[in-house]
């Protein structure tokens, strides 16, 4: 067997930081601190320069840094923030498990992975663990990974700087004699006695009588001994997926503004994509669920009080597992949301999700590829400017230029089934141009090539019995094309339609009107006698 230990020394620190505003210029070098019974129990770089350390209590801490963040040291924030770790790693091996903490009562802070099969398919050991440094990279975290024949041994020394990598027992068993005792359980709580019988390394204590051990230190020091050097065996219970995904992130400060909201937000993504990576799934519809401070409403009567909660649901027209494609179309909601009070929490909760294959990584853009970035272009337009705003040409059952097309509000489902069909029209539109060397995009017949754009009639000279463009007598390439059309609804049309060059080689749809054009209602002018009119031009 062969395990590897993802051990996250500054988990607490990190969680912690999650809730402040992700991205604030001086974030970074804000020095923070987490406390616990009024004293200091983790700091990070920033903090420790200014001679705060753990043990000390929140005054010392104030005066030597007057502008230090103090935040209270939570278990369960801290399991929140290592659950994604452990579903990013069920991505690589079934056999994902918690090592629990040194200390009683304190929350996990490695993941255990058994990866003996699955060298082979990630491309042996130092490539999997790229992998698995770059699946955990978005979380931010620091991470010490080390790799050992025993789970046990791997979790302690992913505790070491730099952490080890054994490939077999006995460079398993070499790394653990060197160890220090304090990072084996029973060794940290009989540290001083081991200390005072000059046993500090773990190798010490394995030339020693095991009942003497035993007996002075307690059976569970030879357990761990035993579990750790591959003696005696070591079950582990894999982690379990939940059927759905909910995360909560408790805001250090309040947020007044949606980019606030937006930066706890991108962190509870990420998690979510962890999530749906461990099974190989894409979410179809997310929710998120922002709480907001108790407040009264000025703007209302009194006695109205804001609204315990913001919904705001993001559904999607292709399942996906992009965490930039997702941050897109949640900025752009949260861009157009107003927020009724402050929030103070943020839950992000996904049921609606499918299974399907692994996208393909492809060297030329695909027919395929293109459909995807026609559906996010689709979607992240509807989230900017609404459903209704976003629309497309649709062609209509009607033989009348005018009548033939109409707009109807964007489906972006139904990309892919108009991309997959738009060879064979295109085809077919160039077989039936290529006579006259039109290259249009309207499928009207085979015989029939139209121009994209249609403009209003627009009369033109003639000269004996010729059109004029400009001044200049026209070219017919090919027609005519008569429509005969309208009778039902008194907007009859009788037309033969003529594709005509001009003289500078450009390409326009004309035609002949067979019948007098008629004005409106209210026109000084009766009615025009038929002649020829510009309808179109080819691109």
């Amino acid at each position: 067997m062969l395990w590897i230990a993802l051990h996250l020394p500054r988990l607490s620190l990190e969680s912690f930081a999650a809730t402040l505003a992700r991205g604030a210029p001086a974030a970074a070098a804000r020095p923070i601190a987490l406390l616990e019974a009024q004293r200091i129990v983790s700091v990070n770089a920033a903090a420790e320069s200014h001679g705060v350390k753990p043990g000390l209590k929140r005054a010392t801490a104030l005066a030597l840094a007057p502008q230090i963040v103090l935040g209270q040291a939570d278990a369960r924030r801290d399991a929140e923030a290592l659950l994604p770790v452990a579903h990013a790693a069920l991505a690589f091996t079934p056999s994902v498990s918690m090592q629990p903490a040194l200390e009683p009562g304190a929350s996990p802070d490695t993941v255990l992975l058994e990866v003996r099969a699955s060298l082979r398919y990630f491309g042996g050991q130092s490539r999997l663990g790229q992998q698995i440094d770059a699946a955990l990279a978005p979380f931010g975290h620091v991470v010490r990974r080390a790799s050992a024949a025993t789970a046990l041994g791997a979790a302690i020394l992913a505790r070491l700087e730099p952490p080890p990598q054994c490939i077999d027992l006995d460079t398993t068993r070499q790394a653990l004699a060197a160890v220090p005792v304090w990072l084996l359980g029973p060794g940290r709580e009989h540290w001083d006695a081991l200390q005072g019988m000059g046993l500090r390394r773990l190798g010490d204590l394995l030339g020693l009588p095991r009942s003497g051990l035993a007996r002075r230190f307690s059976e569970r020091m030879l357990i761990e001994m035993d579990a750790a050097f591959g003696r005696r065996p070591d079950p582990r219970e894999p982690i379990v997926l939940p059927p759905s995904f909910e995360t909560r992130l408790e805001l250090f400060a309040r947020a007044d503004t949606t980019e606030q909201v937006l930066h706890g937000a991108s962190v509870l993504l990420e998690r979510l994509i962890a999530w749906l990576s461990a099974q190989h799934a894409f979410v179809r519809r997310f929710k998120l669920l922002m709480r907001h401070e108790a407040r009264w409403l000025a703007s209302q009567r009194e006695g109205d009080l804001a609204p315990q909660a913001t919904i705001l649901e993001i559904a999607l027209a292709e399942p996906s597992r992009d965490s930039a494609h997702l941050l897109v179309l949640l900025r752009e909601r949260l861009a157009r949301l107003q927020l009724p009070a402050p929030t103070l929490e943020l839950c992000l909760q996904a049921e609606d999700i499918t299974r399907r294959a692994p996208p393909n990584i492809e060297l030329f853009a695909t027919q395929k590829s293109e459909h995807e970035g026609l559906t996010r272009l689709i979607e992240r337009l509807q989230a900017r400017l609404g459903v209704g705003q976003v629309q497309r040409l649709v062609a209509m059952q009607e033989h009348r230029p005018e009548s033939a097309s109409a707009w109807r509000p964007a489906d972006a489902a139904l990309a892919g089934a108009a991309t997959g069909a738009a060879p064979a029209r295109r085809t077919r539109r160039k077989a039936a141009a290529s006579s006259v060397g039109v290259d249009c995009l309207c499928d009207v017949g085979p015989a029939a090539p139209r121009p994209v754009w249609i403009q209003a009639p627009e009369p033109l000279a003639e000269k004996g019995a010729r059109p004029l463009f400009e001044g200049r007598p026209l070219q017919l390439l090919s027609g005519p094309e008569r429509i005969e059309a309208g009778w039902w609804d008194a907007a009859l049309a009788e037309r033969d339609y003529f594709i005509a060059e001009t003289g500078e080689g450009a390409l326009v749809w004309i035609y002949r009107d067979r019948l007098p054009l008629t004005r409106g209602a209210g026109s000084d002018a009766g009615g025009e006698a038929a002649g020829w009119f510009l309808h179109g031009r080819f691109g």
